[in-house]
């Protein structure tokens, strides 16, 4: 290294520090990060995630597919909905708790199933599923694609877990991580049928969403397949169909749960095809955009079901703030 390569260099690394009043943007506010206690909702951890995270995790966590509108709806459709409270009601008997399929849950709340945790913890998933547990036992939904294998997940605290599917067309593949599933502990199987092409796993795209991660250990092996259609779209997921149910029915011991319904049609059909839990989910706005929101459509699946399975519901949720009430 020439002796002015040296020089450069020393004065990049102090030109950096922050100490340097010269180096403070004036056209930016540059307020405290708020502690960890401070902040409550999403809404106050997205933008200290943005400044802390690098951006290919930060990409991946909250960017959408294609023009992102249904990612957009899905927080949208809160804001066109009002609640309307009752005066003078007594509340002191109001409980949160729920039994949702033979679970009793302190709060009616589970952690959907994500992936590649280890973007933002070392421990990534078995972070996940010990701060969970610690958070009045809630259910963590480990996902088919976790950075870590289910059994690793599941000795890592008591706390309750359910096991989230990629159905693939090999029956062995999808019996054998049903069985280690179930064998690890977990007391649902939640299986996925609204990402059967997502434009978002392109290995090159513009926002860094197909980052390259290991592959998850343990994991069944499948070959790869080359696509069979003329518009080079994945169809590792293509061939789904109701039949897939009544299949995975024989072989699943615990609540099966269908992730994905945004229509009452497929929800009535969940009810004839042994579905013991409806999932409504967009996959956050990730799979496929420019349709409606969850909450838009909550209501006539709601209707439809008629109370005759329990609904599960993601997506556009950003908040749930109750009182905080000092200490006495």
């Amino acid at each position: 290294m020439s002796r002015r390569a040296a020089l450069s260099g020393l004065a990049g690394f102090l030109a950096a520090s922050p100490l340097l009043g010269s180096q403070q943007d004036p056209f930016h506010d540059h307020s405290r990060i708020p502690a960890l206690g401070e902040m409550v909702s999403v809404f106050d951890f997205e933008p200290v995630a943005f400044a802390k995270l690098p951006r290919l995790a930060y990409d991946f966590l909250s960017y959408g597919v294609d023009g992102e509108f249904t990612l957009r709806r899905n927080r949208e459709a809160f804001d066109w909905v009002g609640l309307l409270s009752r005066r003078l009601a007594d509340v002191r008997s109001v409980q949160p708790e729920s039994n949702l399929l033979g679970m009793k849950l302190p709060f009616p709340m589970l952690i959907a199933p994500t992936s590649r945790h280890v973007l933002y913890h070392p421990d990534a998933e078995v972070a996940t599923h010990a701060g969970a547990t610690a958070a009045s036992n809630t259910p963590l939904i480990v996902s088919n694609v976790a950075t870590l294998t289910v059994e690793r997940i599941a000795a890592a605290a008591t706390g309750p877990l359910w096991f989230q599917l990629y159905p693939q067309p090999e029956p062995e593949y999808n019996r054998e991580m049903i069985e280690r599933a179930q064998s690890a502990g977990c007391r649902a199987i939640v299986v996925t049928v609204d990402q059967q092409a997502s434009s978002y796993e392109r290995a090159l795209h513009d926002r860094n969403l197909g980052t390259p991660v290991a592959a998850t250990p343990g994991a069944v092996s499948v070959a790869p397949r080359a696509s069979t259609n003329p518009y080079r779209v994945p169809d590792t997921r293509l061939w789904y169909e109701w039949k897939l149910f009544d299949e995975l029915r024989r072989i699943v011991k615990v609540p099966l749960v269908a992730k994905g319904i945004v229509t009452r049609e497929d929800a009535l059909l969940c009810l004839e095809h042994g579905v013991d839990a409806i999932y409504v989910s967009n996959h956050g706005g990730r799979s496929l955009d420019y349709g409606p929101s969850t909450l838009e459509v909550l209501p006539e699946i709601a209707d439809a079901v008629h109370g005759r399975a329990p609904i599960i519901f993601d997506s556009g949720i950003r908040r749930g703030l109750a009182p905080i009430v000092p200490d006495s």
